[in-house]
């Protein structure tokens, strides 16, 4: 009876992991999307720069509640292609000047 109980309780372990780590897939395939979409965006719509910055800055606040405490990895990840975005869409601006 105690190895059912021990089998178990190694099951729902399992079971706990696997959903956590679902969880966390979801998560990142939908920071990914949103990151995209909003790299489109300012590509494509017609946004002028402060906008552009608002649309980094709120995804940004995303990912941190998203992932809390990770706000260094979105810059080290993210801001670099944001900020090549907007280099490209707006032209002469440092890649320093683009952070709020």
């Amino acid at each position: 009876m105690k190895e059912k109980v021990k089998f178990l309780g190694k099951r729902r372990k399992t079971l706990v992991k696997e959903n956590e780590m679902q969880e966390e897939n979801r998560k990142i395939r939908y920071l990914r999307f949103l990151v995209d979409f909003s790299i489109l965006s300012i590509q494509q719509d017609d946004l002028i720069l402060e906008e552009a910055q608002g649309i980094v800055e709120n995804v940004k606040r995303a990912a941190c509640s998203l992932f809390p405490g990770k706000e260094e990895t979105f810059e080290l990840i993210y801001r670099p292609r944001f900020n090549r975005t907007i280099h490209e869409r707006f032209g002469l601006l440092s890649e320093g000047s683009l952070r709020e």
